[in-house]
């Protein structure tokens, strides 16, 4: 039997979350100074090019429906 696609659906998102999940952890791990050495530059690029990368997935799952129209009221 074929797979749904709200399955596949399920499946990938569950799938490919929890892999995002766990890099952001070991991402999280390279804040032991006792090991590395970092600025608040650096932090502040990684996380800026996190949200910004969330922000547009974001963005494809709020599609504007094409019968909408434009009006200023």
């Amino acid at each position: 039997m074929a797979e749904s696609k709200r399955d596949k659906f399920v499946r990938l998102a569950e799938n490919r979350t929890n892999k995002a999940l766990e890099m952001i952890r070991l991402l999280g791990n390279l804040s032991n100074t006792s090991v590395y050495d970092y600025t608040q530059k650096d932090v502040d690029k990684i996380f800026k090019a996190l949200e910004s990368e969330i922000a547009e997935a974001k963005k494809q799952f709020q599609k504007i429906g094409g019968g909408d129209k434009f009006t200023l009221l």
